[in-house]
């Protein structure tokens, strides 16, 4: 091939190297060209070898179709043969006819070899030698019947030759991108602190922090470069179960709370961190050597959500982030220069990245009344547009920002360890990746100002908006339109609810508790009595098993009634079931509470929609900061 190349090939072909074997199928190299040939007359290649004399444009002389030699070899015009090159020739010029690579080896007449011999990976040349007689044709090739043509088995055998090509090129090159992206992971056990991991086929709650820690090159630079690292930013992100919405609510920092004991892996061993009660939030990690687990605790202690896992990321994360997916478009409704963020921007439309990103984030003095709950709404704009971003076809078409976005993230993340690895970060990403970003709902906590404080500092939970807030999300109720899913939700609901409803005093009704909290039999007993007029109920204790979901279990003729505790308890039509034979007597209902059971008077399907005066950002939509 290299005397070929020099133009010193002297009328060799170099596909003339290569025979069909007939008892196989596959094509072989030839070394040594006496071998094989007729004993036509050859002339000297000037280095001791001979190579039989050939025109390039003689015909075919055995009858094979014109274009293709008799070797089986393409004869076409340049444009043609590169083409079927591509398709049997593997990425080093190997031949991947059959499958198998073989190296293609150089002509021996520009090596200077004249042994004539085949090296040891070249197959044999099995059948050729009685093709050899006196007859052959002057041309230098004998004359051979070609075998029939498998054409199914020779496209499986380039088939098998690529796909073995790109897994074993591939495969030194995934398991590279694997060793690095597995080693850039940093994780906490927080065992005990979460649900034990996520289920394909359930809700699924990831609380996201952002801490304020100034590690990283130049982050020293802003503010306290000497904090633990408190939960500065926290979102928990709510996947509904179908996954066809999710709910994320930002937590102030400045919110008061409690916060309870927990168990924490420090360099001296576990340590329980006592609870306190009245702090603010952002204490639940990093004061007293709190690790993110406690700030697990305390949220499931806020919501009523049991957080599935968590990702915690500093200052660099939003740096190396939109960097990664060449920057986050935002709008600013006002020229913003704010000196101690460092922002700077004109009126409108900018894309921002980097040093840039991070001043966008953390500015306080540039929006609305530069409280912190200002910023917030600021984060979830920005957050809405990196989303958008990342799931644009401009970021999942390029394999470059993919590859810079999984190395960025995996390096800026500090995760609990049931996410501890690629494998278990790409099947949590698949699960998110089910949401379409125009049911991603950002929300605000309902908080008011602290009344215990005079200069007004910190905030204190609206009870009143909270609550129905946190029954929506229990329930996978999307804060935005999931047309079809919640129309035949509530056509089955209005189905089963159609109809009269009894009075309050004529209900009779068994509580149980099946897997609520302590006590919810009792308090649901006493709400029904004192508050809601029923009082031909009953605490029966503890259920004979405990169950996922709250159920109400009546006869026909206790329709009427089963409507009214239904309409008094908001529950589902998947917790309505009827029997099939009539109560006899003063038989009462069986009401069940389950685990979506949150307390008394809490409906159990949730609002229908959220509460007025809620704040809301939709994921799918700009909109500009003022």
């Amino acid at each position: 091939m290299d005397a070929h190349s020099r133009g010193q090939s002297d009328g060799i072909d170099p596909a003339d190297q290569w025979v069909l074997n007939p008892q196989t199928g596959n094509y072989e190299l030839r070394l040594n060209h006496s071998e094989g040939q007729s004993s036509a007359p050859s002339r000297d290649t000037g280095n001791g070898q001979s190579a039989p004399r050939r025109s390039r444009n003689a015909p075919p002389t055995d009858g094979a179709p014109q274009g293709r030699s008799a070797s089986g070899r393409d004869r076409r015009a340049p444009g043609a043969a590169g083409a079927a090159a591509g398709a049997d020739t593997g990425a080093d010029g190997t031949d991947d006819d059959a499958g198998t690579r073989v190296p293609r080896a150089r002509n021996s007449a520009a090596s200077g070899s004249t042994s004539g011999t085949s090296r040891r990976d070249v197959p044999g040349q099995r059948g050729r030698r009685a093709a050899n007689n006196a007859d052959a044709p002057a041309t230098g090739r004998r004359k051979r019947k070609a075998p029939p043509r498998n054409r199914k088995k020779k496209i499986l055998g380039w088939t098998g030759g690529i796909t073995a090509f790109v897994l074993i090129g591939g495969a030194g090159a995934a398991y590279y991108a694997y060793q690095e992206l597995n080693g850039n992971i940093k994780t906490i056990d927080v065992e005990g602190a979460g649900s034990g991991g996520f289920k394909k086929d359930q809700a699924v709650n990831i609380l996201v922090i952002g801490t304020d820690k100034r590690t990283g090159a130049g982050n020293e630079n802003y503010g306290d470069k000497d904090s633990v690292g408190h939960a500065d930013t926290t979102i928990l992100f709510h996947v509904s179960k179908d996954r066809t919405n999710a709910t994320a609510l930002s937590i102030p920092r400045d919110l008061i709370t409690d916060i309870p004991d927990c168990e924490t892996n420090t360099e001296d061993g576990k340590k329980v961190v006592p609870g306190e009660q009245g702090v603010r939030f952002n204490t639940s990690l990093g004061q007293s050597e709190r690790d993110p687990g406690c700030t697990m605790r305390t949220v499931k202690e806020l919501t009523g959500l049991t957080v599935d896992h968590f990702m915690m990321a500093d200052f660099n994360a939003v740096k190396t982030l939109t960097t990664a997916v060449g920057g986050v478009e935002v709008c600013v409704g006002k020229d913003v220069d704010d000196p101690d963020s460092h922002l700077k921007l004109t009126k409108g439309k900018h894309v921002i990245k980097g040093e840039q990103a991070l001043a966008f984030v953390r500015t306080r003095h540039s929006f609305g009344n530069e409280s912190d709950l200002d910023r917030i709404q600021t984060q979830q704009q920005f957050l809405s547009s990196l989303i958008r971003k990342m799931k644009s076809s401009e970021t999942l078409t390029n394999p470059s920002k993919l590859w810079d976005l999984a190395s960025a993230a995996t390096d800026a993340l500090t995760v609990d360890t049931g996410i501890g690895s690629i494998e278990k970060l790409r099947d949590l990403g698949m699960e998110l990746s089910k949401v379409n970003p125009k049911n991603i709902s950002f929300t605000t906590l309902p908080v008011l100002d602290n009344p215990a404080e005079v200069v007004k500092a910190t905030v204190v939970v609206n009870e009143a908006q909270a609550e129905p807030l946190f029954s929506m999300m229990q329930n996978d109720v999307s804060l935005t339109e999931v047309k079809q899913k919640e129309k035949d939700a509530k056509n089955k609901q209005a189905a089963l609810l159609k109809g009269t409803k009894a009075d309050p005093a004529d209900v009779r009704v068994d509580v149980f508790n099946g897997g609520g909290p302590q006590g919810s039999a009792q308090e649901t007993l006493s709400w029904l009595q004192n508050q809601e007029g029923v009082p031909k109920s009953t605490n029966k204790g503890n259920a004979p098993a405990e169950l996922d979901k709250t159920s109400l279990e009546y006869a026909p003729n206790q329709a009427d009634q089963a409507r009214r505790l239904a309409d008094m308890m908001g529950l589902p039509a998947a917790a309505m079931k009827p029997g099939k034979e009539d109560a006899e007597g003063l038989e009462a209902m069986t009401l069940t509470l389950g685990a979506d059971f949150k307390g008394a008077g809490v409906p159990i399907t949730g609002p229908a929609k959220a509460p007025e005066g809620v704040q809301k950002v939709e994921a799918d939509k700009q909109v500009c900061a003022k």
